[in-house]
């Protein structure tokens, strides 16, 4: 394969990184089941050909990254569906190897001089693995102790799983993100933090985005920080508070669709439809996005429109 050009060197770019969309959301059109508590995690041990061929949609529709299945993926969890320790961390590595495996295939099909796309290990947070939805809280009631436990190991893992970045996703809260932030300095792969946020200033558990900014800045593994699964209708806002902050840090956004129900109208509003995603998109470029993306109910369609709108391997 050619050589992959990394992380802080797609930042420097003239134009945005395009990320994949929600993979959830591209199992699901393919008729998975992931009504478990574990998501696409369970999928890893019984379908792992339905992940890769997932990753494979989003780069043929211009995704220059994709981010692994490991989102809910613990040895914890892992182990109450029956593994060993051993077993469970080998399947969390799989992860990595599955979007590896789908860049292979994706790249044997394009023409001499394409850029590889990056594969980004998820590491989600602390309440994605209690499945009670404390990941848009932030609410964990627990001390740091128990999340440096609970992100150390698993970290580590991913850090030597042949990804190329870290992807530490939907972050609710100032306390997670400090824990992340002291864990981070150990690692050896560069990182970014992405916060799920209620509105265009705060995070779920109401610290201002522009503290994130601070706290990161000057970090020697995260090269940019913004927000995931949050409403589009935010992003603009947030990334004009990030980068008010002048922290130095590339800005990373990959909201959900947004949907809200308008029962006058009879329709969806928000960024559903690919059209209203891409023009969603080329606006956070403009706004200072370096890292541009979709989460839940962005499939290979919106990322498509996307990458027409503002570059990708497309």
């Amino acid at each position: 394969m050619d050589i992959i050009p990394t992380f802080e060197q797609r930042l420097n770019r003239t134009r945005p990184l395009i990320l994949d969309g929600g993979l959830a959301t591209e199992l699901e059109a393919r008729g998975i089941d992931l009504s478990s508590e574990l998501w696409s995690a369970k999928i890893l041990r019984e379908q792992p050909e339905a992940i890769r061929a997932a990753h494979l949609a989003y780069f043929e529709a211009g995704a220059e990254c994709t981010i692994s299945a490991s989102y809910q993926a613990t040895q914890g969890a892992l182990m109450n569906l029956g593994m060993s320790a051993a077993e469970a961390d080998a399947l969390m590595v799989r992860s990595v190897d599955l979007a590896r495996e789908a860049r292979e295939v994706f790249m044997a099909s394009r023409a001499p001089g394409t850029e590889p796309p990056l594969v980004a290990a998820s590491v989600g947070p602390y309440g994605a693995s209690l499945a009670d939805g404390s990941e848009y809280t932030g609410q964990y009631n627990v001390d740091d102790e128990t999340l440096m436990a609970f992100h150390g190991d698993r970290l580590n893992l991913l850090d030597g799983s042949g990804a190329d970045l870290l992807a530490c996703e939907t972050i609710p809260s100032l306390q997670e993100a400090k824990v992340l932030h002291a864990l981070l300095e150990t690692t050896i792969l560069p990182a970014w933090v992405s916060f799920s946020c209620k509105d265009g200033q705060h995070l779920n558990d109401g610290t201002l985005i522009r503290d994130c900014a601070r706290l990161f800045a000057g970090h020697p593994r995260v090269k940019a920080i913004g927000v995931n699964c949050s409403s589009p209708v935010y992003i603009n806002s947030l990334i004009n508070e990030i980068r008010d902050e002048e922290s130095g840090l590339a800005v990373v956004v990959y909201p959900n669709s947004g949907e809200t129900y308008d029962a006058e109208g009879n329709c969806w509003h928000g960024t559903a439809t690919p059209l209203e995603c891409g023009v969603a998109a080329g606006a956070w470029w403009e706004s200072g996005a370096s890292v541009v993306g979709g989460c839940c109910r962005m499939g290979p369609e919106h990322i498509l429109e996307i990458a027409q709108r503002v570059g990708g391997n497309s």
